[in-house]
């Protein structure tokens, strides 16, 4: 179906779409059709115009006017034809990117350039240019519009994106050689090669023309030069050459002191461009050398031409013999109105001052691209995650944050991935949360590592997100684990709901099953509790995927730009927080046919001293490995889920946490070890290993909870309701 037809007098230009209307619906039910606007903008006269779905013409498109109908989305296919009128005899798509340039064909019998073009999630400003040689005259036009999201406000929400990003991570949107790109202003802090590339691109021709109208015809100052002539050479004699000359006439070859004034060059505005230019042309031929050198970037050949072209003009006039004469640069010490008011210098002076300052992504004049959306809504979605964490925890947390960009290539700066992205939250010296970006599990990337002893035992896995949240009453530094995905994609069910794709759910449950814990002994465990999609739509509490967090802890939460967005993550994860890791475990669900034993029961014993050595010392040392029962030993007290026991020191209290190894009976003699104690009565023993510390000093309990005098059997949820102290 056409869209779009341009009406040139060199050619008609069509844009085809046959999904408009069904993308143009969805983001009309998302956002509204006020929110889906463009401004169209194109190089020559020409006339553009819409059309319907009957391909007739509907209306005329206004250049440069605001909230006109946009026609250009992401994620969707555009075909382009171009019908050159007689005369020419080639054309070209000219982007600087190859495989974009690639996607186009010249029918030269038929005078028609054709081809493709989808933009992925690259939203933003695009431009559409064609270059072509019609009469023997070559020619360029560029037709300009939005490209924009049907998910997502761009106008609005694609705004706060960034500005979240810039302000946690200063320039990580950026990127280079991309399909689209944004405005940006002058603003503080430090610069970036790429955008110091892209700035200059903007003002090179420019600058180079200035630079050759000034060597063609420079400035220059009279100066004051004293030498010795003879007579034949003065050209003006003063009253006091012509008081000498009468002197010395009968002289020929006498020499005459004489003060005239010469034409110099070495003026400050010269000395100016001199040093500028110097500066701007190593600058850009270091970046050049590195961008052709480097086959990442998919570099259209036109494009590669012209940076060699400039590198090259640059290195020509740098080493203009108009320089040789000129002096070295020793600053500005007073305004010049030469480097103010007139037309090349000022252009020179301007271009340097321009290249020197640095740039916010806010809308302004000049160009800068950035990351497709889809990567930046997971750096976002990741930067919301560190802000409610922090948040919920409160202003007495402090923030450990090593995850800091790193240079990626040439130009762009990435988040560090795994270990190396590492955000802590503590309070004192007490680990609360960790967070990770992209940790890979199972084949390092570039020698990246993930989390520290998780492992996968099949194919790699990396989730975008994982929350390891500290619980302390089961186990000192007992870590549970979550992971998000923050997915760029929504889906509409037919009563209207708002839902991630089924296949980013079952990566979630792929991610539960494959993901381990293993400690350099003892058998793999399962480390991830639960899994979340992150996505840009709508939900309730009622909704399916928000239900089954609660039934299955996999599902998904809303993530969208707003102060209310992500309400419901935010009421998740501080329920996380307030529970404890009994209360955590008791909701993971068995696997048919087994049981899960959550640990929550401990047995509190009376140590006394004994005759067996070092018994006592080594429960005050925390490094015992035996306790061992008395006669009496309640038959209320179940022994088969048993799985903590905590010493009371008499006279002192409990503190410490031991884990239950195995259980068994004894004789007296055996414990006591006294091979001539008259007494060989049965006990019960507790093979133990230490756990942790429960209290960082001993605490006295209430003595009337005793049974038999010597036991409580408790959970570790009730043991605070026994101290006394």
């Amino acid at each position: 179906m056409d869209i779009l037809r341009i009406t040139h007098s060199d050619f008609t230009l069509t844009f085809e779409c046959n999904s408009l209307q069904r993308v143009w619906e969805k983001g009309c039910q998302r956002l509204g059709a006020h929110r889906l606007t463009s401004t169209y903008t194109w190089s020559d006269d020409c006339t553009v115009e819409r059309m319907d779905q009957y391909e007739r013409r509907t209306a005329a498109i206004t250049q440069e006017a605001n909230n006109q109908e946009a026609y250009f989305f992401e994620q969707t296919d555009y075909s382009i034809w171009i019908e050159f009128k007689d005369g020419t005899t080639e054309a070209e798509l000219d982007t600087p990117r190859q495989d974009v340039n690639e996607r186009f064909s010249w029918k030269k019998t038929q005078r028609i350039l054709m081809g493709f073009i989808n933009y992925g999630n690259e939203i933003g400003r695009a431009d559409f240019p064609i270059q072509y040689t019609r009469n023997g005259e070559k020619k360029r036009f560029v037709f300009s519009y939005d490209v924009l999201s049907a998910k997502l406000d761009y106008h609005h929400d694609w705004k706060i994106i960034l500005r979240d990003i810039e302000s946690e991570y200063r320039m990580l949107s950026l990127d280079y050689l991309r399909k689209t790109y944004h405005g940006i202003s002058e603003g503080e802090g430090e610069s970036f090669d790429l955008i110091w590339w892209n700035i200059f691109r903007s003002l090179q021709e420019q600058y180079i023309h200035a630079c050759r109208n000034i060597i063609e015809r420079p400035r220059h100052r009279l100066r004051a030069v004293n030498t010795y002539k003879r007579a034949d050479q003065i050209k003006r004699f003063t009253p006091v050459l012509e008081q000498q000359f009468a002197e010395h006439k009968t002289e020929e070859q006498y020499l005459y002191y004489v003060e005239e004034q010469q034409t110099s060059h070495n003026t400050l505005e010269n000395r100016f461009l001199k040093y500028t230019l110097t500066v701007i042309e190593k600058h850009y031929r270091s970046l050049a050398d590195r961008i052709l050198s480097d086959s990442a970037y998919q570099i259209a050949d036109n494009e590669k031409a012209y940076i060699r072209q400039t590198r090259d003009e640059l290195q020509h006039l740098v080493r203009n013999p108009f320089f040789r004469t000129i002096g070295k640069f020793e600053g500005l010490k007073q305004e010049s109105l030469i480097l103010q008011r007139d037309v090349n210098y000022s252009n020179v002076f301007r271009t340097y001052i321009i290249l020197r300052k640095s740039f916010n992504l806010n809308d302004g004049l000049y160009r800068m691209e950035t990351k497709d959306i889809a990567t930046l809504y997971e750096i976002w979605c990741f930067i919301q995650v560190e802000k409610v964490v922090k948040e919920l925890f409160g202003n007495s947390v402090s923030v450990e944050h090593p995850s800091r960009p790193e240079m990626n290539g040439l130009f762009t700066r990435d988040l560090k991935w795994g270990e190396q992205s590492k955000i802590v939250f503590k309070q004192g010296d007490i680990t609360l949360a960790e967070l990770f970006y992209n940790p890979q599990h199972g084949d390092s990337i570039n020698g990246l590592r993930g989390i520290q002893g998780l492992r996968t035992y099949t194919v790699p896995q990396r989730p975008d997100i994982v929350l390891q949240l500290t619980k302390d009453d089961l186990q000192r530094g007992m870590q549970m684990t979550y992971l998000f995905d923050a997915k760029y994609r929504v889906e509409v069910a037919p009563n209207g709901m708002e839902m991630p794709p089924q296949d980013t759910i079952n990566q979630m449950h792929r991610y539960r099953d494959a993901i381990y814990y293993k400690r350099a002994e003892g058998e793999p465990r399962k480390e991830v509790l639960g899994g979340y999609i992150l996505f840009p739509g709508n939900m309730t509490d009622s909704d399916k995927y928000r239900r089954s967090v609660d039934e299955v802890n996999i599902g998904a939460f809303p993530m969208q730009p707003g102060d209310e967005a992500h309400a419901m993550l935010k009421s998740f994860i501080w329920d996380l927080m307030q529970r404890n890791a009994v209360q955590i475990i008791e909701q993971v669900i068995p696997q048919k046919g087994t049981f899960v034993e959550v640990g929550n029961r401990v047995l509190i014993g009376v140590v006394k001293p004994s005759t067996r050595a070092g018994y006592y010392e080594a429960f005050e040392n925390s490094n015992a490995e035996l306790y061992y029962t008395g006669v009496q030993f309640p038959t209320t007290v179940s022994l088969h889920d048993l799985h903590f026991f905590m010493p009371y020191m008499k006279n002192k209290g409990i503190r410490d946490v031991y884990e239950v190894i195995k259980v068994r009976t004894t004789t007296s003699k055996e414990a006591h070890q006294v091979p001539t104690d008259p007494d060989n009565d049965m006990r019960i023993a507790f093979q133990l290993k230490f756990h942790h510390r429960l209290y960082s000093d001993f605490r006295m309990i209430d003595h009337t909870q005793w049974k038999g005098h010597t036991f409580i059997d408790t959970t570790f949820g009730e043991i605070d309701s026994l101290l006394i102290d």
